[in-house]
């Protein structure tokens, strides 16, 4: 998301505490983020010996020293580094010595910066595996064990559900958003073929990527037949945390525009303000239909980039998808993409529940 303006912090989430809590991260905790770690490394990663194993970690928050500890375990026989104790040389030269599908685990309170090396991208570059996680700080005390639950993968659940939804997504003629009291947000267009995000690198060009997982994605093929109203209950700030509004905002949506806003925030109509400054309109692209059950509209983390797999509806506002290209857009103009995300009450795609009962249905 491109950096908009200064907003307030947001208030900490209901299920999590603003604060480290003392003993949140326990031996149990590290136990839970073991097994978890281990069934990605083998059911989605596919890493197994004689494949080398390189985790690149700092200590600066206690979510990484829980993570890194998880990964010591699952990993007995990997090289580990501290990255505040050696120089970026020393971590680059590290990174030469792999070859193609060895594993390279980046676990980072921040995110790991070696001037102008694209680390994820470079080591997908050399055929490396990559599991990436960061801004781990911005998910303190109880978020922790939220984080380390979102890592549990449930193959036969990411998989069937997930690819399932793609194949509805990919043959839907309409879809429909329903935010309750009222509100319906409605697709009326086909959706662009779906992308996933479930663990499954079959066929791709590169296996990994940033955990935690958990999403099948589109957008209207014409943004101009989105219309309706969606009730909103997170946005991203400026800082990519979460900021959570004491009532959800309704958005007002005219051919795939965002026109008003009831209940809205000042946070929020500075945003608009922001993106309209520079793009003239604001745009609703992305349709997320997140499935990481460890999240949910009453259980929050701090960081956008995680909570965006919340199982329930996410939105992009902005002219900015790299995904997919639309013609009435310039890449060089696209500035903005703000994740959003709808309450979820129900989803249809042409008139078929998808999801309900924070659940998806198929």
């Amino acid at each position: 998301m491109t950096q908009l303006s200064d907003f307030q912090p947001p208030a900490p989430p209901a299920c999590a505490s603003a604060e480290p809590a003392a003993g949140a991260l326990s031996a149990e905790a590290v136990d839970a983020a073991a097994r978890n770690v281990g069934d990605l490394l083998a059911l989605a990663i596919e890493y197994a010996p004689p494949q080398r194993a390189l985790v690149v970690y700092d200590r600066r928050c206690e979510l990484n020293q829980a993570l890194t500890a998880a990964y010591r375990r699952a990993l007995p026989a990997g090289r580990f580094i501290d990255f505040d104790t050696v120089s970026p040389d020393a971590v680059l030269a590290a990174f030469a010595e792999l070859g193609r599908d060895d594993l390279v685990v980046l676990i980072q309170s921040t995110s790991f910066r070696l001037e102008a090396f694209r680390i994820r991208i470079e080591l997908f570059k050399r055929g490396l595996k990559v599991i990436e996680h960061v801004h781990l700080s911005r998910m303190p005390g109880e978020q922790g064990l939220h984080y380390i639950a979102s890592l549990t993968y449930d193959l036969a659940y990411y998989r069937g559900v997930g690819r399932a939804l793609k194949a509805r997504i990919d043959a839907a003629q309409s879809a429909v958003v329903d935010s309750g009291e009222g509100a319906l947000l409605r697709f009326d267009s086909p959706l662009e073929p779906a992308k996933l995000n479930i663990g499954d690198y079959s066929g791709m060009n590169n296996v990994g990527g940033q955990f935690p997982i958990g999403e099948v994605f589109t957008e209207a093929q014409d943004l101009e037949a989105v219309s309706g109203k969606v009730r909103v209950f997170v946005f991203g700030d400026t800082s990519f945390h979460v900021n959570h509004p004491a009532r959800p905002i309704t958005m007002i949506v005219e051919r795939g525009r965002v026109t008003g806003a009831v209940d809205s925030t000042p946070e929020f109509d500075n945003m608009l303000a922001i993106i309209r400054a520079h793009e003239g309109e604001v745009w609703l692209r992305e349709l997320g239909f997140g499935m990481n059950r460890a999240f949910s509209r009453n259980c929050l983390v701090n960081d956008i980039g995680t909570f965006e797999r919340m199982c329930g509806i996410h939105l992009s506002l902005g002219a900015k998808h790299g995904q997919y290209q639309k013609p009435q857009f310039k890449r060089k103009d696209a500035r903005y993409h703000v994740d959003v995300f709808a309450v979820t009450e129900a989803v249809w795609l042409d008139q078929e529940t998808v999801y309900r009962d924070g659940a998806w249905q198929v």
